[in-house]
């Protein structure tokens, strides 16, 4: 009885691993180059994840890159040019289909 639980624990720990890890998606982080709202884009020029007190949020990498934003993606603070954003996306082939768009510079400016 002790043998079948436990291999029922295994294979339930398995499942909700593998569940995890397919859910999961991936982040960039980056100053926003361009919001065009009829296309449903936004651009960023990428972050490394190097910060100190001159970058806070990271370097600039100076990769530009396009995240598709459709009617699931949630959106926190909106966007604007200039902004820190952190974009949770899953890839579709090639293109970047964004999961999650968070504001992080305004998100910092309210907890002043």
């Amino acid at each position: 009885m002790k043998r079948l639980m436990f291999l029922i624990m295994l294979v339930f720990s398995a499942v909700l691993f593998s569940l995890s890890t397919a859910l999961a998606a991936d982040v960039a982080q980056g100053k926003v180059v361009s919001v065009d709202t009829a296309a449903k884009t936004l651009s960023i020029e990428e972050f490394d994840t190097q910060k100190s007190p001159q970058h806070p949020y990271g370097r600039p990498t100076g990769v530009i890159s396009e995240y598709k934003i459709d009617q699931k993606t949630l959106v926190g603070i909106q966007p604007q040019n200039g902004d820190i954003v952190r974009i949770a996306f899953k890839t579709q082939g090639t293109d970047r289909i964004a999961v999650r768009i968070m504001n992080v510079s305004k998100q910092d400016l309210r907890k002043k």
